[in-house]
């Protein structure tokens, strides 16, 4: 293995490290008329590298405002009509892979708003340019090699081949390396189209979550209401342990629906106060890590699980697999 010394961008020119990374790509796989077609006109883009530096200085923004933008009614709406547009392509995907249809929909919606925003940037400029950059160069060489492989292997054209700044492709924004682990060719063409064609995003999708522990013996989670003598100091609590849910309820915790959810009593289950509570709090399962796994924010993953709830709610009842959903 050619191993690339990493320097920062200003002090090695793109054209010499390109130089490097192409030998490098030759012994992972990668044909050298791949590399001429892929790399034909390509130069680094200023405007991933602003992008990338500005990352640590992002302000966090508090729950109540993310999921502003998360569940708002246009998203939810969308949600519940794709859902029923798509309603047996889907219940096969869920048939297929135990996944709720209605989970795959709101990954969907939250990562690419069902697939209108899938980022316009070169992928293999944006990923040349982040190895280049030298900040992550071991991940993004890594994810550029990936990327050569799926133009070679001729699941995309060169031409279609845009993302994200930061290399995520698709309508659910799989970096490379998820797309080769986890991408699934949903409908027998030969080919992992994750851009265009929807039985291939919905199983790829579905795919990831199957692979990385989705059970669909219960769902992601619960809204649940709090009782005042739980709540430390200004109303604020800290998300707390994994334990039984019954627990739960004998310390007061009050499912916002009629009943406990049945033969689920035992179920580890942990609590989730997302900013100390203000009014919100969640019992969340293990297929909420699942959803983390997808993406390590608390945030995203209650907002993923909250869509999926209120997209089901709007599908037909044949699809919510019996499971009661809750308002956020």
């Amino acid at each position: 293995m050619i191993l690339l010394p990493v320097l920062p961008a200003k002090a090695e020119t793109y054209q010499n490290w390109l130089s490097g990374f192409k030998k490098h790509a030759a012994t992972q796989g990668v044909k050298a008329s791949t590399l001429h077609m892929a790399f034909q006109g390509v130069e680094p883009n200023d405007r991933v590298i602003e992008l990338d530096t500005r990352q640590p200085e992002r302000k966090k923004i508090g729950f109540a405002k993310y999921i502003e933008g998360g569940l708002a009614q246009s998203r939810i709406d969308n949600g519940r009509l794709n859902f029923r547009q798509d309603q047996v392509l889907l219940q096969k995907t869920e048939d297929a892979y135990g996944v709720p249809a209605e989970v795959i929909v709101a990954l969907w919606g939250i990562e690419t708003s069902y697939g209108k925003n899938t980022g316009g940037f070169d992928l293999i400029s944006a990923l040349s340019t982040l190895a280049w950059e030298g900040r992550r160069r071991e991940f993004f060489q890594k994810e550029l090699v990936e990327a050569l492989l799926i133009l070679q292997d001729g699941h995309i054209s060169r031409t279609d081949f845009k993302g994200s700044w930061a290399g995520a492709m698709g309508q659910n924004q799989f970096m490379p390396s998820s797309w080769r682990r986890y991408a699934v060719d949903g409908n027998g063409d030969g080919h992992k189209d994750i851009w265009k064609t929807k039985a291939d995003i919905f199983a790829s999708s579905a795919n990831y979550l199957k692979q990385n522990g989705w059970n669909n013996q219960y769902p992601w989670g619960w809204a649940v209401d709090l009782p005042e003598t739980a709540l430390g100091p200004n109303g604020h609590l800290k998300d707390s342990p994994t334990q039984p849910l019954m627990n739960w309820v004998r310390l007061g915790v009050h499912f916002r629906q009629a009943t406990i959810p049945n033969n689920l009593q035992n179920l580890p289950v942990r609590l989730i106060v997302p900013d100390g509570g203000a009014g919100r709090a969640y019992l969340v399962t293990s297929n909420f890590d699942t959803i983390l796994s997808w993406n390590r924010s608390t945030y995203f993953a209650l907002t993923v699980g909250l869509l999926s709830d209120l997209i089901a709610k709007g599908a037909p009842t044949s699809s919510q697999n019996g499971m009661n959903h809750l308002n956020p």
